[in-house]
């Protein structure tokens, strides 16, 4: 018979054989968690009701054993808390990803997969994945989702008591503009110009297009080969501050709600909008949309087609096979479908057919079988010095709007502001 020593409570044989099951239970218990559970981390707080109840229930249909979590941030404090929780190893499995520079930031400090090659990139243009590339474009590190398009929407009550029509020209465009100004009831052009930005996302890069000819212009500015002060874009600023001469009264002290408020309750007859306002008026008026007018008949046109949001993966995910089947349904006709149709303005990059069911949504992703898609002009790569592009084109767009500041000395500050840090430009 063997004899056992005994110390405390177990026999030594006892206690280690105990401490071996206790390690493999803990070890099955840390697998169990990991393996079929995925996180995803997102700055769309107003997404989780469809994430919850449409998108996430309709990839566990199809890929049963895995369960996934949508766990927002708030927008103004994702990037941040994002970054901490990639840092610190406790982000979630899939990552929503800005466009641009924010999300490569992460993958250069070695946070997300690289993507190229992985199942559903295959259905994206290079366009599509322009905003989630390294610069020299060999890497994607981010599957695009959606992107947002800019242009006019109208009050089709308004139009149709003052018989307008939806303009082709900037001549027809101001000649619209000139009847409702004259008519006495209604302002021409909703916007105000007290918050800025939408002076420069949504007006000036949905219009300016049409002069630096979209993709053409806006590389030219990242090679050096083009200069804010060159005439195609002192042009667009020479357009918008026409247009501004339409503004409601008080448009300097007028904000985003209050545009919206205004458009909505009827007061006016051209609202310059994103295509994510949609939502909100819907229900609220009977309103169409129309592309920026060209310069000219004949003109090319070209739309901000701006990419908005993409997915990755955490690089330190622990169920790194079930992210990746999540991200190639990401990539699916079921997915492009269910997105571009519930989450209305928002119109998915992939190059699969969709039947848009919301008309204004569809109008708009109309515009790109006649238009020339491009993204707002400093997007990429340009906001990366100081002074800040960015801030400085919200600031430069409302002062020409509210007639402060001239379009070539506009011009002339964006150019400056750009030539000292960088280096093609000097």
């Amino acid at each position: 018979m063997q004899t056992v020593k005994k110390t405390g409570r177990f026999p030594l044989l006892h206690r280690s054989a105990l401490l071996a099951a206790c390690a493999l239970t803990v070890g099955l218990a840390s697998h169990a968690v990991q393996a079929g559970n995925l996180t995803i981390e997102s700055w769309r707080v107003d997404d989780l009701p469809l994430w919850q109840d449409v998108l996430i229930p309709a990839f566990e249909k199809s890929n049963p054993g895995i369960t996934v979590k949508f766990s927002p941030t708030a927008p103004t404090e994702y990037d941040s808390s994002l970054a901490a929780r990639m840092a610190g190893g406790t982000a979630g499995d899939l990552v929503a990803c800005r466009p641009f520079d924010v999300s490569l930031s992460l993958y250069n400090k070695g946070h997300l997969e690289k993507l190229d090659g992985k199942p559903g990139m295959e259905y994206f243009s290079p366009a599509a994945k322009a905003a989630w590339q390294s610069d020299d474009g060999k890497d994607t590190f981010c599957m695009p989702m959606a992107s947002v398009i800019h242009g006019f929407f109208y009050n089709t009550k308004i139009f149709k008591e003052l018989n307008l029509e939806p303009p082709k020209t900037e001549a027809e465009f101001f000649k619209l503009l000139d009847t409702v100004k004259a008519s006495g009831k209604y302002t021409p052009l909703v916007m105000g110009t007290s918050e800025q930005w939408e002076s420069h996302q949504v007006l000036f890069t949905g219009i300016g297009p049409n002069y630096w000819k979209g993709e053409e212009g806006r590389k030219a500015l990242i090679a050096g080969k083009a200069k804010f002060t060159d005439p195609q874009f002192v042009a667009a600023w020479d357009y918008e501050a026409k247009l501004g001469k339409y503004l409601p009264k008080g448009a300097s002290a007028q904000t985003y709600s209050d545009s919206q408020n205004m458009f909505a309750l009827g007061k006016g007859a051209v609202y310059p909008a994103g295509s994510w306002d949609i939502a909100y008026f819907n229900g609220k008026l009977d309103f169409a949309a129309f592309p920026p007018p060209v310069p000219k008949a004949g003109d090319a046109c070209y739309i901000s087609d701006h990419n908005d949001i993409g997915m990755g993966i955490n690089k330190k995910s622990k169920n790194k096979d079930d992210a990746y089947k999540f991200l190639a349904w990401l990539g699916s006709q079921e997915f492009a479908d269910l997105y571009t149709n519930k989450v209305t303005g928002f119109f998915s990059l992939s190059n699969h057919l969709i039947s848009v069911k919301d008309p204004i949504a569809k109008q708009m992703m109309g515009w790109r079988k006649n238009c020339a898609s491009t993204i707002r002009v400093n997007s990429q790569i340009l906001n990366r010095g100081t002074p800040s592009m960015e801030n400085e084109m919200w600031n430069v767009n409302a002062q020409v709007l509210n007639g402060k500041l001239a379009p070539k000395d506009a011009a002339a500050k964006i150019q400056a502001g750009f030539a000292k840090w960088y280096k093609p430009q000097q």
